[in-house]
């Protein structure tokens, strides 16, 4: 008799565990305003790939999901590995969706501290404090972020099948930005001259590309899809043609977390199967491209000065 109502008790307490972690909700940081990927906007429904992503996983899981959304501005004082760790480091979520897998952005931080993007239910306090940082680690890429050319309307149909296709174009392209990198770099300056830099935030790239202002540029092909959904009758095209060094896009959490993100690799490796990622990244307006080797991508400016 003791023993059966030992091994009710032990059976007990176990289900009650099970049934806790099932009800904790699956927390995953996603920015606010990067569609098609992830957009929260007063007054409007949660959108994105990510976001039907992050859903995906979490039913998988067997757990309720719960977003944190931000706002990622970048300062001397941060950048988006410094912004993910302070996230995770305070315990905001679980997971960062729709992180850039590379070397740099994955490196133990040299800071020890950073402090905090603006978050859903930040106080003032939370905008003054600074987080101690951890390690962070990455999940198995879910999806393939490349550059790609945009043309103009003076010049669609041209065929890019290579940087260096661009000379003779009046080429504009955002300060300081990895397009900037490659087009000033390539062929140890060839394009210079061709090239109007414009201020991300102050100047509006792909409505000068509209107006037949310049004839091309290089961005992200997310950003172009985000574009493209809000003037379906742009005269700016897609050239077909990808940079081949491209970064591919994950979840990352802190190291030390193993557990979950092993479930939230064979959720993935599952979902991928089943052709449901690519499924989600049509749903989403996303021109959805799988995940490429290597899965982490090294040294990604030492790759773009040496071509």
């Amino acid at each position: 008799m003791r023993a059966w109502l030992a091994a009710w008790s032990v059976g007990a307490i176990l289900a009650a565990t099970t049934a806790h972690a099932a009800d904790d909700p699956l927390r995953i940081c996603l920015d606010e305003d990067r569609p098609p990927l992830s957009a929260h906007h007063r007054g409007k429904p949660d959108a994105g790939f990510d976001v039907l992503l992050a859903q995906a996983i979490a039913q998988r899981l067997g757990r309720p999901l719960a977003i944190q959304w931000f706002e990622s501005k970048l300062d001397e004082d941060s950048s988006p590995q410094l912004e993910a760790n302070a996230l995770l480091s305070d315990g905001r979520c679980a997971l960062v969706g729709g992180y850039a897998l590379t070397t740099d952005s994955l490196v133990k931080p040299g800071m020890k501290t950073a402090r905090l993007p603006d978050f859903a239910g930040a106080t003032r306090d939370d905008r003054r404090r600074r987080v101690a940082l951890g390690v962070l680690a990455p999940s198995q890429p879910y999806v393939y972020s490349p550059m790609t050319v945009l043309l103009g309307p003076k010049v669609q149909g041209r065929k890019i099948g290579d940087i260096g296709d661009l000379a003779g174009l009046r080429l504009a392209i955002e300060t300081g930005s990895l397009g900037d990198a490659i087009l000033m770099t390539f062929d140890k300056g060839r394009l210079i001259d061709s090239i109007t830099h414009l201020v991300p935030g102050r100047d509006d790239l792909l409505g000068a590309l509209q107006r037949g202002d310049y004839d091309a540029t290089l961005i992200d092909l997310a950003r172009f899809d985000a574009y493209r959904a809000v003037h379906p009758d742009t005269a700016v095209t897609a050239s077909g043609y990808y940079y081949p060094i491209g970064a591919n896009r994950g979840y990352v959490g802190l190291a030390g977390n193993g557990e979950l993100m092993d479930a939230v690799n064979k959720a993935l490796a599952e979902l991928a199967a089943e052709g449901k990622i690519a499924e989600l990244g049509k749903q989403a307006g996303l021109t959805y491209l799988p995940p490429r080797e290597p899965a982490i991508l090294g040294e990604v400016w030492t790759k773009i000065i040496q071509r």
